[in-house]
């Protein structure tokens, strides 16, 4: 899942109105934020195999720490605390700490059976990944109903905040089909590297969440 991880940040703003877009989407994405710091440290692994299914080469042999649903749990739970020490926001914490376990919720429905419940254990995915049309057509629903979510519950201060919301929709809307359709990555540290980027759209969301109300 890659577009319906944003949809759910996006979507979370209408119900927590003074949290930052920016800090929905770092919950919402963490596993994903955090898999490629592990990889390059060697703490966790991926193959690229491509043809493995339809719409991914990526063969995620061992990634318990950054998405298995204990770890996410517990990151989630840390989170939240850090959250409302900072904010002293209860409920706003709460759906901040609950935001990163979605993200395996999601993958559950989109990979194969790799999604492990703690390190070591059972692994799980209802396999969503073997059917483009059903990929792209979850990704994008998922991706609309979060922004028209986000649009309902605010509106710009300012041209920055149109501008700026609707760049990084663009920007990811055209780069999931661009890293659907194009080449795989040549091997594990260019693919960590380029997922390393995705830490871009956390400032790029608050910033766009500054200026509007």
């Amino acid at each position: 899942m890659f577009l319906g991880h944003f949809g759910v940040a996006f979507a979370a703003k209408k119900a927590a109105p003074k949290t930052s877009l920016g800090t929905l989407v770092f919950a919402a994405q963490f596993a994903d934020l955090l898999w490629p710091i592990l990889l390059l440290l060697g703490f966790e692994r991926v193959r690229i195999v491509p043809g493995l299914l339809p719409t991914s080469p990526f063969d995620f042999t061992w990634y318990p720490i950054s998405h298995s649903l204990i770890a996410q749990l517990g990151w989630g739970a840390l989170l939240g605390l850090i959250y409302f020490a900072v904010k002293r926001d209860g409920r706003s914490s709460l759906l901040v700490g609950g935001l990163v376990p979605t993200h395996w919720v999601l993958d559950f429905v989109a990979h194969r059976p790799d999604m492990p419940i703690f390190p070591g254990g059972p692994k799980f995915g209802l396999g969503m990944w073997n059917s483009v049309p059903l990929t792209i057509s979850v990704e994008y629903v998922l991706f609309a109903v979060g922004i028209a979510l986000y649009v309902s519950a605010t509106r710009a201060k300012d041209t920055t905040g149109s501008l700026a919301l609707w760049s990084l929709v663009g920007l990811l809307g055209v780069l999931y089909p661009a890293s659907l359709f194009g080449p795989p990555p040549p091997n594990a540290q260019v693919l960590a590297w380029s997922a390393i980027a995705m830490w871009l759209t956390v400032p790029w969301a608050g910033w766009a969440d500054r200026h509007r109300q």
